[in-house]
């Protein structure tokens, strides 16, 4: 049985297009425009799976005049590689994106302040020195979700699995913003790795990409300036065809741009049921409108569910997120530059250092602003900045055991980049890169990665540090001493001592203590008095103490 299914070509201005594909012998389909912009035609399909692609007059500057090009449906869902052809499944007569059946919808997921985020590249994360895949795929993430559970991860970051060209890259080159990267695996495989993370109660944020797109993007194609500005207005942060979110379209009444964009957000949270977004180059694209818009777009697709979104602003700014600001959250990259130099013994700054961890000082409202990190893709590893200063072995894993602490009781919902929790070695690349999981067999690795597992769930059960409550209660500019409190008005509370200097202090008196009483000091596991007069304790050399109220 075959039921007419429509095709169809959002290009205003360009004079001509046609339809070809596998079901014509590609054989042009006439298609007619329509007065809403749109070029239209219908095929007679069974069901079943299809490769085609549009033939359109181009406008884009770089051809001729009205030379005709072949182009991917923008919207196509799936792309074959490696011929470069839209995919179309056809099913009841009707176009679908597969056959996945969800079952995890009703499991309930952490709302935002209680995240600890999992940034993940998909095709490096199967890892191994003696890793049979070439690259990871979705079902690899799949086979380490208890690993995640166990660290404690509640949700995971998937850099961008939009359809990027060749098969390995980082995803902020994408080409297609409705289909999954096909070497990742099926778009039913993406699915399902969402299913089994929303059935462990773990949130999938995705990477996006709209401040630009790779060149040869389907409507850099059919009219370049009709959706892109003319050139980069940033050369120096010039990543791909920068859409144009200002271009408003008076004969149509419409935005092209944010229209685009706008569907494609709609179209990961409702297909995919992702639960948020982390804005990539939010501060290329400039346009706080447009933000606003497309964030409650999204978080209307979203309906109930709990979604975060996240700004990219380098270097961060407060407006992003505040009264007015159109996003939940940004990268706090001040928190990363300022904690890698004092755990590195680079500097000591104490204003500065305060100002990081408690991100009101720098003029965010509260603890859901700001994502801290230790590093992030874009950065290398701890244990490569830390190599670079000749720093290395125990002393490595000590420093990065300070990081730790003050990453997870900051104001701040706190980000790990793959690798990191077990002392990960290879610095930045483009190129592949698979995690070593070889490491977690070292005594320091595995002592690393028990470290940060224990910080992560004492963080989520200690709801002191979901809150936006500080104090700095005592601090030593010559010993480089800094401690702190978190409570709530439940009654949890966290003080943290840390020691910034290669000094040993031995019976080091910390004054002002938040409560006398009993105190349970978590990294050596013991319990402590602190009287009137404070508490005295033994500090290290790039050592933190974090005492849990009893």
């Amino acid at each position: 049985m075959t039921a007419p299914v429509e095709f169809n070509l959002f290009a205003p201005y360009n004079k001509g297009a046609a339809l070809i594909g596998d079901f014509s012998n590609w054989e042009e389909i006439p298609m007619e425009k329509g007065e809403d912009g749109y070029f239209r035609t219908h095929v007679e399909l069974e069901d079943g799976v299809y490769q085609y692609k549009f033939r359109v007059q181009s406008k884009s500057w770089f051809f001729e005049p009205d030379q005709w090009v072949d182009v991917v449906d923008p919207y196509a869902t799936d792309i074959d590689n490696p011929t470069q052809n839209g995919v179309v499944r056809i099913k009841g007569g009707e176009r679908i994106v597969d056959t996945y059946v969800w079952q995890h919808d009703d499991k309930p997921l952490p709302p935002d302040r209680e995240l600890v985020i999992y940034e993940m590249h998909v095709g490096d994360f199967s890892g191994g020195e003696d890793d049979p895949y070439e690259r990871g795929k979705y079902k690899h993430v799949i086979e380490k979700l208890d690993y995640l559970c166990e660290l404690g991860i509640n949700a995971i970051e998937l850099m961008p699995v939009k359809e990027y060209p060749g098969d390995h890259s980082w995803g902020y080159n994408p080409r297609y913003f409705f289909a999954t990267e096909s070497s990742y695996g099926s778009t039913e495989g993406l699915k399902r790795l969402i299913d089994e993370c929303h059935a462990r109660g773990i949130r999938v944020l995705m990477d996006g990409i709209y401040n630009h797109s790779e060149a040869e993007s389907p409507l850099t194609q059919i009219d370049h300036d009709y959706w892109y500005h003319h050139s980069p207005r940033d050369p120096d942060n010039n990543w791909g065809p920068e859409f144009n979110y200002e271009f408003y379209d008076e004969n149509l009444e419409t935005y092209p741009a944010r229209r685009f964009v706008g569907d494609t957000v709609r179209f990961w949270t409702e297909e995919y049921h992702i639960d948020g977004i982390r804005f990539d180059a939010a501060r290329q694209i400039a346009n706080y409108d447009f933000m606003h818009w497309i964030v409650q777009e999204a978080k209307k697709t979203a309906s109930m569910k709990p979604f975060y979104a996240v700004a990219e602003h380098i270097p961060e700014t407060t407006s992003i997120t505040n009264a007015d600001g159109p996003m939940d959250g940004c990268w706090h990259d001040s928190f990363y530059h300022c904690v890698l130099e004092h755990i590195c013994g680079d500097t000591f700054d104490l204003e500065r250092l305060k100002d990081v961890i408690d991100c009101k000082r720098q003029g965010f409202m509260g603890a859901t602003n700001v994502v801290n990190y230790l590093t992030n893709h874009d950065h290398n590893h701890l244990m490569v900045e830390l190599g670079d200063r000749q720093i290395f072995d125990e002393e490595a894993f000590k420093r990065i055991k300070l990081g730790v602490v003050i990453l997870m009781t900051a104001v701040g919902v706190p980000l790990i980049w793959m690798g990191e929790e077990f002392g990960e070695y290879k610095p930045k690349t483009p190129e592949s890169a698979k995690i070593d999981w070889t490491l977690l067999g070292n005594d320091l690795n595995r002592d690393l990665f028990e470290y940060y597992k224990g910080l992560t769930n004492l963080r989520k059960s200690n709801h002191a540090l979901y809150t936006e409550n500080i104090d700095f209660f005592h601090e030593n500019p010559e010993t480089k001493v800094l401690a702190y409190t978190r409570w709530n008005s439940e009654g949890s509370r966290v003080v943290v001592v840390t020691n910034f200097s290669e000094n040993f202090l031995g019976g080091y008196q910390v004054p002002n203590f938040p409560k006398a009483g009993t105190w349970h000091e978590w990294t050596g596991n013991y319990s402590v008095e602190a009287g009137e007069d404070g508490i005295m304790i033994d500090l290290g050399p790039y050592e933190a103490k974090v005492f849990v109220w009893q």
